[in-house]
């Protein structure tokens, strides 16, 4: 690659999902065209899987490897007896593999779990490949600030953000009229209420183009994934929601479109394959060469844009409606809906209730009275928020559906 220097230091944090094993097939790749002390892996931290993570050990041979699941410890001991690798258990462990000096940190820990480790990214500086969305809904404003004051860049690699990221010029941003998201539809694009209505977790997860974790994969069937994205491009690229728009594009070709005041619009296309946004971020600001199937526009023939039917998938409008209220809301949106995702898919609630429970957490405001808006102080104040807003949505699911 051009320009990298000798033994680039890189950490993986979350390298047991899709998006850390996608991260890791790029790594290999470019150890293998470039030699293996071309990268030097630091760190690399999952959730639970202990036999994955033991295995990505022993290939990438990092200095050190944690498990957040702390009863999985001795189990990871074991694996790395014999090895120089350190390892460790616990959520303080995963904090000690962000704090570690890299380059390059792909911060992909789905979920808030993943806050506290972004921040601690941030904190010590590098390049941020950001595959965490909530730690941009719940703080991105903190964030933002933050890498402003340690140098750290951030690196979208969500498909969508990273194809602005690609085509926004940053000396052009006063032509700037709009930012468009695609959105494939998920696998209920075609559905009806009804239909929804009794949509089980497996057709739910069943993502027509995109190979992802469950809990992604239901936001995506709802567009609360969408919504959420919309969030994130607010404070990545400074947009007020005005110039945030979504389309659904059910071939999942063209990622994000940047409408200019002279009435151009530049769109990034590739596979859906995330290695593409991955080896973006791992690269720039230039470019690698990577094993991702070649996009044939011929074969592919064309390309349909719809307007998101809101009335089916109102995630869309209530995500908006928290963006525009401020971080504090974001928060809770975020939190109310990770509980409601996670008793949809213990087959506690049906598949329209996850949006209904997350529109009632809003509506019915803080526990300690008061509406969620405005801006989180500090990142205790979002910590405390998300606590706060899991146990009110926590409070309503059993009031409403035991």
């Amino acid at each position: 690659m051009p320009n990298m220097p000798t033994a680039r230091r890189i950490s993986v944090l979350g390298s047991t999902g899709s998006v850390g094993l996608s991260t890791l097939d790029i790594l290999a790749d470019q150890r293998a065209r470039h030699g293996q002390d071309s990268l030097h892996i630091v760190a690399l931290a999952a959730g639970r899987n202990v036999a994955r993570l033991a295995e990505q050990a022993r290939q990438f041979r990092p200095d050190f490897v944690a498990i957040a699941d702390e009863k999985y410890a001795e189990d990871l001991q074991d694996a790395m007896a014999g090895t120089s690798i350190a390892c460790g258990a616990g959520l303080e462990a995963v904090q000690e593999a962000a704090a570690r000096e890299a380059d390059w940190t792909m911060a992909a820990i789905m979920g808030a779990a993943g806050l506290r480790s972004t921040l601690q990214i941030a904190n010590r500086g590098g390049a941020i490949a950001i595959a965490n969305k909530e730690t941009l809904v719940c703080a991105g404003a903190l964030l933002v600030q933050t890498c402003k004051r340690t140098g750290a860049k951030l690196l979208p690699v969500d498909s969508e953000h990273n194809a602005i990221f690609q085509v926004l010029d940053p000396a052009r941003k006063s032509a700037l009229v709009r930012i468009v998201l695609t959105a494939s539809g998920g696998p209920f694009r075609t559905w009806t209420l009804d239909q929804m209505r009794t949509a089980t977790p497996a057709e739910a997860v069943a993502h027509p183009v995109w190979s992802m974790g469950a809990k992604i994969s239901v936001d995506s069937a709802s567009l609360m994934n969408k919504g959420l994205e919309l969030i994130e491009a607010c404070h990545l690229f400074d947009a007020s929601s005005d110039q945030l728009d979504v389309l659904i594009h059910p071939q999942s070709v063209v990622h994000g479109l940047v409408e200019y005041s002279d009435g151009s619009i530049l769109a990034q296309l590739g596979p859906a394959d995330m290695r593409v946004p991955i080896a973006s971020a791992f690269a720039w600001p230039d470019r690698i060469t990577t094993k991702c199937e070649r996009l044939d526009l011929a074969k592919l023939s064309r390309l349909d844009f719809d307007a998101p039917d809101l009335a089916r998938f109102p995630a869309l409008n209530l995500a908006r409606t928290a963006m525009v209220a401020g971080d504090v809301a974001c928060t809770a949106l975020n939190a109310a809906n990770e509980v409601a995702v996670e008793a949809f898919l213990a087959g506690q609630i049906g598949f329209l209730d996850i949006v209904a429970l997350v529109e009632n957490v809003m509506e019915t405001g803080h526990p300690d009275g008061g509406a969620w808006q405005g801006e989180s102080e500090d990142y205790d104040a979002v910590f405390a928020l998300d606590r706060a807003a899991r146990h009110s949505a926590q409070q309503l699911l059993k009031q409403k559906y035991h």
